[in-house]
């Protein structure tokens, strides 16, 4: 059977961005009869909340979504938060440090600036590692080691890759483009590559939806299932959503947030009905349940380019004066 999963990270409220990937997801899974998993990527305990966690739950399920396993519902795959799942993230560790895939890394974020090189391609949005780390003799290491504790970058290997994606194809990738990334941060922190290729392994999740921004991943997290001996999932990278001036919807910006919609008055089939509007599932702005959407869900029908709010869209989801004078 196939199984996809939402995996939001508890950082702020739900925004209506974050509320148009979980429906594709739950959309995608649903239309085929598959199942869906709800994961909280709470790992980063400084910025995860656990009431932001539950007010995730709390304005998914009022949309109308419901999920077969997750931190509230449990099931044969948990725990379904990141924080509890150390042991797992671990055993990772040592199976790639076994493998010799694994080095640390000494290099300050000043450091890092300076030894970047330009970057290339798929990874055009961030420096690529130049491997500094990578060739230390055992005694530098030794000697770093007195002075900095280091974090953990995994030696990607320099070969192509394949990603599968249902709504652009399949792209050719050599992740070694992108340079050697960190699995596990200086502060003992596992990073989100590692995390979230465990998790997803271990949850038995086929089918992994998730925004654009994150098609990047995609061939590093191939190359750390590939090396952990697993199967990697058929991707699917959804349209971002943009607000009315063309800029990346944020938490810190509450307007964006489902909650305060829901508290201004808007019911949640006018947001599900925009959302279906913005990824093309509806020729018009109306509104609109998920279980009608399910017969009509078709991947083919959505935009390969970001989608932006337009007047009608905001309109619809416009918190009321008496609301936001009340927030």
């Amino acid at each position: 059977m196939r199984r996809g999963r939402f995996a939001p990270s508890p950082t702020g409220e739900l925004h209506i961005g974050n509320a148009f990937t979980a429906v594709m997801a739950w959309l995608q899974m649903r239309s085929v009869g598959g199942g869906f998993v709800l994961r909280m990527e709470d790992i980063d305990e400084a910025r995860c909340r656990s009431d932001y966690a539950a007010q995730v739950m709390e304005d998914l399920r009022w949309l109308g979504l419901d999920w077969d396993e997750g931190p509230d519902v449990g099931g044969a795959h948990g725990p379904y938060q990141q924080r509890q799942r150390l042991p797992e993230y671990e055993a990772a560790l040592r199976q790639l440090q076994g493998a010799g895939q694994l080095y640390p890394c000494f290099c300050s974020r000043a450091e890092l600036v300076q030894v970047a090189s330009a970057p290339h391609d798929l990874f055009a949005d961030e420096p690529r590692y130049s491997g500094r780390c990578r060739h230390l003799t055992p005694v530098e290491r030794v000697s770093r080691a007195e002075h900095k504790r280091p974090s953990l970058r995994f030696s990607v290997p320099d070969r192509e890759v394949i990603v599968r994606d249902l709504l652009f194809g399949e792209t050719r990738v050599n992740p070694a483009d992108g340079g050697d990334f960190i699995v596990r941060r200086a502060d003992g922190v596992f990073a989100y590559q590692l995390a979230v290729v465990v998790d997803d392994a271990a949850m038995a999740v086929t089918d992994v939806l998730r925004g654009a921004d994150l098609f990047s991943s995609a061939p590093r997290q191939i190359s750390l299932y590939r090396a952990l001996g697993q199967e990697p999932p058929t991707f699917t990278h959804v349209p971002l959503v943009l607000d009315a001036q063309g800029r990346r919807l944020s938490k810190r910006n509450r307007s964006n947030a489902v909650r305060a919609m829901r508290e201004s008055g808007v019911a949640a089939e006018e947001i599900i009905g925009v959302i279906a509007y913005l990824a093309r599932l509806s020729d018009s702005i109306r509104p609109a349940s998920l279980s009608e959407l399910v017969e009509r869900f078709d991947l083919r029908r959505l935009p390969k380019r970001p989608v932006q709010m337009d007047e009608s869209s905001m309109r619809r989801l416009k918190m009321t004066e008496s609301a936001r004078a009340a927030n």
